[in-house]
């Protein structure tokens, strides 16, 4: 392979038949003038090149796909490895894209959460796990020997009815038993149940004595329960206990003896002890019911994962009330906004018929109106009202009872069956509100609900960059844990610990990439190809320190060249003083800009740069040319006062 690129007769824009020779695996930095051509050679000539040979490689099929790529007008370029461009253009247009995704961190967290974490309940967050009959079994056979417990099958948890149905074909499948409320009942009695009472109702399986033998009956009894209820067992303990239940209270033992004595407290009581198994990931006292973990279950781009009221979005698009009436002062009539620009006659009956039903004035502001007057108008009236409706609307004009839905649901409706042009009209008047059931957080209650030590997933995402490598560095594992995620817990630490040395420690994971800089996408970018591990790359960076505050400079140097020192080649178009310093090699293109340039004015290390008498950045670097500070400045705000004035001011401050 060799050692350096060789660029022949480069003319593309005004480059002026550019021959150059960059040598490999190195820092090199493009500078000059803005305009005199430094994008030109880097991604217009050499990038552009390097994409092209790759597309050509492939099959006539999978060309068909990426299109035809024009050749840039070089005679010849020698030397070229595989490229890749790092530019400032955002990141994604996707809504569903955020820096955990584009960095494929989240990827990791994912994988992590669904392999190792542990769910919980989400309601009443209590941790709920698999079982096994054998598990069950042996939780079962560890209690003492002599032990009376029943083997309950949960069927009705929480709901109303008399359950007649349910009692009869219970005592028709041979049941003899069932537990209501918590009292043990047969099924040969008349159970009358009210019908508007949430009721619990649980099948007697089998009524048990503890005693070594009992296993293979235990097996058997455990096998209908879990059939029976959906996977779910409950063991009642009965055990004889002493008791001392208070009907009034109780300091002194003189007082408890008398008492005794007097037949005021129960002496000995049965005080039943419960232990619930579950098969499936299910809360026993809530019934909610979890899939098995997987990756899949913490994806919001995923219906697996996703919220299902924002579908992964993680927020809705509602028409805003303030924006629909931008102008409280104008006269009801004309104040809803997205109605005054039609032929409102229509809209118009309907405000006069809304008015005399509920005793306003459509001439009359709309701030003037009472707040239950403008909710109806906006939201709906709960009973049908009688609408004058002229020919137009209606066979003929006449009085029809109607449901006004209100004005926010009648432009819901026009948004989602509107053609494209009423949709472009209406969006002027839509917001981006958080997600009710999610609160922003994209997935399903089941995920949220699922913890790797003390932390969810949202915890990790929604937290800065340095802070979310602080509390990874922090979680507190067991064994299988720690053993499941020792690879994915490195890939994560290693990728954030990359966000952190390009200067985007006070990112979060769950930021939308829309609302990134383009310094911000770029230098992410940045860290993902750190992560990625590629050698012998050709890169192609267009001002990675844009944006960048000078303080986190030589975090970005240090990432470029780690980035090099993995045996890749980094072309950096910049004008960054820090950065030409810290090049292997400099190339300064110009001498001016457009028509004037499109030259190699020098290239070479530092030290060439700054002997060339023609290049402009070897004479300021040096220090032979200089820009002159103004000896005349204008006048600042504070200079606009006293100096007792100020004074005065900050005092009062």
């Amino acid at each position: 392979m060799k050692d350096t690129i060789i660029i022949r007769g480069a003319r593309q824009h005004n480059l002026k038949n550019i021959d150059l020779e960059l040598p490999r695996d190195r820092l090199i930095v493009f500078t000059g003038v803005s305009g005199s051509g430094k994008s030109s050679l880097a991604f217009d000539t050499i990038f552009a090149e390097g994409q092209r040979r790759y597309v050509e490689s492939l099959s006539a099929y999978a060309r068909q796909f990426l299109g035809q790529l024009d050749k840039p007008d070089v005679d010849a370029i020698e030397g070229l490895s595989p490229a890749i461009s790092i530019d400032q253009k955002s990141t994604s247009h996707n809504p569903r894209s955020t820096v955990g995704t584009v960095t494929e961190i989240y990827d990791y967290l994912r994988l992590l959460f669904g392999r190792a974490g542990v769910p919980h309940c989400p309601v009443c967050d209590r941790n709920i796990a698999p079982q096994t009959i054998d598990e069950m079994c042996d939780q079962i056979m560890a209690l003492p020997d002599g032990t009376k417990f029943q083997v309950l099958a949960p069927v009705i948890r929480g709901k109303k009815g008399t359950h007649q149905k349910l009692l009869s074909s219970l005592a028709a499948e041979g049941f003899v038993r069932v537990r209501i409320n918590g009292e043990v009942r047969n099924l040969d009695d008349n159970i009358e149940l009210a019908k508007n009472h949430a009721h619990n109702i649980e099948v007697v399986i089998d009524r048990l004595v503890k005693k070594p033998d009992l296993q293979a009956r235990l097996v058997d009894s455990l096998n209908t329960c879990l059939k029976r209820s959906e996977g779910i067992a409950v063991i009642s303990l009965v055990q004889e206990v002493k008791e001392v239940k208070k009907v009034e209270e109780v300091k002194e033992a003189e007082e408890v003896r008398e008492d005794r004595e007097s037949g005021y407290v129960e002496e000995e009581a049965a005080v039943p002890k419960e232990l619930v198994f579950s098969e499936k990931f299910a809360c026993h006292e809530h019934g909610a019911v979890m899939d098995e973990l997987s990756p899949r279950l913490f994806s919001f781009n995923s219906p697996y994962g996703a919220c299902p009221n924002c579908h992964g979005l993680g927020s809705l698009r509602t028409f805003s009330p303030e924006l629909v009436i931008p102008d409280p002062a104008q006269p009801t009539y004309s104040a809803i906004a997205p109605w005054s620009d039609k032929d409102s006659s229509y809209y118009l009956s309907l405000l006069y018929s809304l008015s005399q039903v509920y005793d306003f004035e459509i001439q009359k502001p709309w701030q003037q109106l009472t707040p239950e007057q403008q909710q109806i108008i906006l939201y709906g009236s709960p009973e049908k009202i009688p609408v004058e409706l002229d020919s137009r609307y209606r066979g003929s004009a006449g009085v029809q009872l109607r449901t006004y839905k209100g004005v926010m649901t009648m432009l819901q409706g026009q948004y989602d069956s509107g053609t494209d042009l009423q949709k472009q009209k209406l969006e002027q008047y839509l917001i981006d509100q958080p997600c009710e059931v999610c609160h922003g957080q994209r997935l399903k209650p089941e995920a949220l609900a699922v913890r790797l030590g003390q932390s969810r997933i949202t915890d990790l995402t929604g937290a800065s960059i340095s802070e979310a490598l602080d509390r990874i560095q922090q979680l507190k594992l067991s064994d299988r844990q720690a053993q499941i995620g020792h690879l994915v817990l490195k890939e994560i630490k290693a990728r954030l610990q990359f966000l952190l040395d390009v200067g985007l420690d006070y990112l979060t994971l769950d930021r939308s990439s829309m609302t990134l800089s383009g310094g911000e996408a770029q230098r992410i970018r940045l860290a993902t190809q750190i992560g990625s591990g590629l050698t012998g790359v050709l890169y192609v960076l267009d001002e990675p320190s844009i944006g960048l505050h000078q303080r986190d400079n030589s975090k970005l140097l240090q990432t470029l060249t780690k980035l090099r020192d993995l045996g890749n080649t980094l072309i950096v178009v910049e004008h960054d003083e820090e950065t030409i310093r810290a090049a292997d090699h400099v190339v300064d293109i110009g001498i001016g800009a457009g028509i004037h340039g499109g030259s190699i004015v020098a290239q070479g290390g530092i030290a060439e740069i700054l002997a060339a008498e023609d290049s402009l950045t070897g004479a300021y670097l040096s220090g032979r040319r200089s820009i002159v500070t103004p000896s005349d400045r204008r006048s600042g705000m504070v200079n606009l006062f006293t100096s007792s004035t100020v004074n005065e001011t900050i005092s009062g401050i």
